[in-house]
């Protein structure tokens, strides 16, 4: 009621106070906003792959205090950037402090040199630099790829493949929920890539879709895709009609040379593809951040518009350029200096891939990838990839990438990475002969 009356005892008005204060801080706790979730976030059935695998590798070294654990898992860069690079980062750097050197916002899609740079580096001309966009990395340009094209696309993935591919397009909206039979989500079309099939889809037998994620090298099994594979890739995107995300974050490690390093080698490939790169493999930028996407210009939507356009347009709205102190460095890179001294890095981590490659076939497990990628794919059949994670963990204290991460045909393997310091490698091996040896030879 409204009316007037006698105040209560102090000591009750105490009481009250603090209860009121109680209640208060209780609905603050539960308060929620009107706003809905994203329903797209809750179709996801887990956390990130590799959060999930850091988190694991925690509790281990909360369990054995002291004991060094040796990292074969996440693909990140171990190595020092090579001089010559470093130097163009530091001199940016410094010349931002200055009133000669002080540079603001740059061009969304990115500085001309460094493009002409890539141009000429990276495709020996076959890309023109007003198709290349200077960005902080491939794993963003994916998810703004997305963004661009928009929810309700079909879709088809390499199964085994990089799970971004998968979890942006679920995030976006392009798939129903996932399927707990098959562990896949509805509405995508998994192409399975395995030994049986020379890791390459079998094409014939798989349906139009809109878009389709490739990667050569494939992240996670290390195969490359031939020049006759991409040619049958490149003809069935053009009959139907489809656009091909080509992730080429790996393509400096090729060594064959009947493999191609961008999709653009492909004749007719600038009508069907998007190819996207990024310079943390290459010069150890993963802390650096810096990559590039191509968006041909030859590219049309189904009623003739530009894709470039829209893609300049999304880049112009939602990105203000990369770092110019990161395209300092990226200019170092396709300079010759530094180019050799960014070759030299490469081989540095391949020379680990052939270490680990060859330790896993020694002790006669199925291995594939490790020449013309860093990583290292290995078979354990008929066990779990997160039980085999868990046993090298708690046997060798080395980390790895449980297989099943990258999707369902991953299952029953696991990754080893080739980015770590060599005598964490070298040990990596000793510990794995140690404990898997009679295992290896019963199998």
């Amino acid at each position: 009621t409204c009316g007037f009356r006698d105040p209560p005892p102090p000591r009750a008005m105490a009481m009250r106070s603090t209860i009121g204060r109680a209640r208060v801080a209780s609905v603050r706790c539960c308060a929620s906003t009107r706003v809905e979730r994203n329903p797209n976030f809750a179709k996801l059935q887990a956390g990130y792959l590799f959060p999930e695998v850091a988190r694991r590798r925690n509790v281990h070294a909360e369990k054995h205090p002291g004991e060094k654990i040796i990292s074969l898992g996440i693909g990140d860069t171990t190595e020092p950037i090579p001089e010559p690079i470093m130097r163009a980062l530091v001199n940016k750097a410094h010349g931002m402090g200055t009133l000669d050197g002080y540079s603001g916002y740059g061009a969304e899609q990115g500085q001309e040199p460094l493009r002409e740079g890539i141009s000429s580096k990276f495709y020996n001309g076959i890309v023109q630099p007003s198709e290349i966009f200077v960005s902080d990395g491939s794993k963003c340009d994916i998810a703004r790829l997305q963004l661009m094209f928009g929810p309700g696309r079909t879709i088809a993935v390499q199964d085994p493949a990089y799970p971004a591919y998968v979890d942006t397009s679920v995030m976006v909206g392009d798939t129903g929920e996932m399927d707990s039979a098959s562990q896949q989500f509805k509405g995508i079309v998994y192409m399975p890539c395995s030994a049986d099939n020379d890791f390459f889809p079998d094409l014939d037998n798989l349906p139009a879709t809109d878009l389709i994620f490739f990667c050569s090298p494939n992240n996670p099994t290390g195969a490359a895709a031939t020049r006759t594979q991409l040619e049958k890739l490149v003809a069935f995107a053009r009959k139907n009609g489809s656009i091909i995300i080509y992730d080429a974050a790996y393509a400096i490690f090729i060594e064959d040379e009947n493999c191609p390093r961008s999709i653009f080698e492909i004749e007719g490939a600038k009508e069907c593809a998007i190819e996207t790169c990024s310079f943390s493999k290459y010069a150890g930028f993963t802390g650096i951040r810096l990559g590039w996407t191509v968006v041909p210009e030859a590219l049309k939507f189904a009623d003739g518009s530009s894709v470039q356009k829209d893609w300049i347009r999304l880049m112009s709205t939602c990105f203000n350029g990369a770092s110019c102190i990161s395209q300092a460095g990226g200019l170092a890179c396709v300079q010759e200096e530094g180019y050799q001294a960014m070759v030299d890095l490469v081989g540095y981590y391949k020379e680990n891939a052939k270490i680990l490659k060859t330790c896993f076939e020694e002790l006669g497990f199925s291995v594939y990838g490790g020449k013309d990628a860093p990583y290292v794919w290995v078979g354990f059949p008929g066990e779990k990839s997160w039980d085999v994670f868990a046993d090298i963990l708690a046997k060798c204290s080395i980390v790895t990438t449980p297989g099943s991460g990258f999707g369902p045909a991953g299952e029953g393997f696991v990754r080893a990475s080739a980015f770590g310091h060599r005598e964490d490698v070298l040990e990596a091996v000793e510990r794995l002969k140690k404990n898997f040896e009679v295992k290896a030879k019963v199998a």
